[in-house]
């Protein structure tokens, strides 16, 4: 299904908005990834807002609900601000992240509505949704699968595991989507173990596989109704090509953005710039 002009302008302008709220958000909690929670803000707001994904946000828990895991859970408090708007939560919690008595912290828990899982350590979350995938298949379900996980995640044993598995069970109900922004914790990709050509090296695993600009909503929105609407047999993923710190200069060139913070005097500034 491809979307039309307006409603890509409309997705665009929700990006921004999801930007503007991650950047604030930092600013209140410190303690928050800011470089891997800007890479994949188009990637969230095209699930649930270009309607991808079935949810209902009175109901978190609903049977016919697609399960969304969040495996990069660190990089993804630009899905606060989506939970919030859409009614998951009150907006008050995202002036008031990681204080005392708030649902919303630097790493996101399961007792936050929308959040299915958490993962611990990083490069579980697909072994979880590939079992949670082979369940719902099992049950006769047609309920979809979708995961977000990052690059420095594939450095991780499990993650190959998973991926074997999944490609060994055919668990076409199974969608990846790779937020790819070329940098992990300590450095840029290519300089620590340079997973390139991944696209090229999962499908040998037997998955179906695409490629797309990360931040281009029209073509991300294609390839993951095409993946949902169209199975084809195979598990599937999208690596999607991502900036990270996506809009901060300073933290786009970094190779160790992964742990840098925005002065939040800054803050305000950098968001009158993504008006």
């Amino acid at each position: 299904m491809k979307l039309n002009r307006k409603d890509e302008l409309l997705l665009r302008d929700r990006a921004l908005n999801v930007r503007r709220e991650t950047l604030r958000i930092h600013g209140i909690a410190q303690g928050t990834r800011i470089a891997s929670s800007l890479s994949p803000v188009e990637i969230l707001v095209v699930l649930y807002y270009g309607k991808v994904l079935a949810f209902d946000p009175a109901n978190p828990s609903w049977p016919g609900r697609d399960r969304f895991i969040v495996s990069k859970g660190h990089g993804s408090i630009s899905l606060y601000p989506i939970l919030s708007e859409l009614g998951y939560f009150d907006k008050s919690e995202l002036a008031i992240v990681c204080q005392k008595g708030a649902i919303l912290g630097a790493i996101p828990d399961p007792h936050i509505p929308g959040y299915e899982t958490i993962n611990g350590s990083l490069g579980h979350g697909l072994g979880v949704a590939s079992g949670v995938a082979l369940a719902l298949r099992n049950a006769n379900r047609t309920e979809k699968v979708f995961v977000l996980v990052g690059d420095g995640e594939m450095y991780e044993g499990a993650m190959w595991e998973a991926i074997m598995f999944a490609g060994q069970h055919r668990l076409d109900n199974l969608i990846v989507i790779l937020d790819n922004n070329k940098a992990c914790m300590l450095d840029f990709c290519k300089n620590v173990i340079d997973l390139e050509p991944i696209d090229k090296k999962v499908k040998l695993f037997g998955w179906n596989v695409k490629r797309v600009d990360g931040h281009n909503i029209g073509k991300l929105h294609n390839a993951l109704t095409s993946f949902k609407e169209a199975p084809t047999g195979k598990p599937s993923l999208l690596v999607a090509d991502t900036i990270k710190g996506k809009g901060i200069q300073e933290l786009e060139t970094d190779p160790l953005s992964h742990t840098k913070n925005i002065n939040p005097k800054d803050i305000e500034l950098h968001i009158e710039r993504r008006k």
